[in-house]
């Protein structure tokens, strides 16, 4: 295996949804995978002193040659006083083209249940309307190739 870029994003969805979406896009390549569950510490602010918490992390890593060591990470976590971020982290393993690579980051995108980058106000409100997550999650979408002024949701692949 060789080198890898880890891509780390803040999503509007849960991690669940994020790695069902992932293995639907691998099945669509008749791609082999197994399922990882770790743990991974994050840190909630508490006025103006962090609080060291472990939030449970799902994953998806890929068994197949010509994309070894390609995986999804996901974990949710409580920034603030309420609500929650989730996050994804890819390892894209070198030997994944940048085409193929957003090939694969725009159907994976296309088939979550919800846009995202964007959260709705009310989640926003809960969370913290200011915090940098919101806006990182754009420009690293957009960063990655995809069109952020205009999201489509399919239910099916390919």
């Amino acid at each position: 295996m060789g080198s890898m870029r880890v891509l780390e994003i803040p999503v509007s969805v849960t991690p669940a949804d994020a790695l069902r979406s992932f293995r639907t896009v691998c099945e669509s390549r008749g791609w082999e995978m197994h399922r990882v569950e770790e743990t991974r510490v994050v840190n909630r602010w508490a006025i103006i002193m962090p609080l060291t918490r472990s939030a449970r992390v799902l994953g998806m890593v890929i068994d197949e040659e010509e994309v070894d060591g390609l995986s999804l990470r996901s974990w949710s976590f409580v920034p603030g006083s309420a609500g929650r971020v989730s996050m994804v982290s890819f390892d894209v393993p070198d030997t994944i083209s940048p085409n193929e690579w957003t090939e694969i980051f725009s159907e994976w995108c296309s088939i979550l249940p919800r846009c995202p980058w964007k959260w709705t106000f009310w989640e926003r409100s809960m969370i913290g309307y200011f915090i940098p997550e919101f806006r990182r999650s754009r420009v690293l979408f957009r960063n990655e190739g995809v069109d952020i002024s205009s999201w489509n949701s399919s239910s099916r692949v390919g």
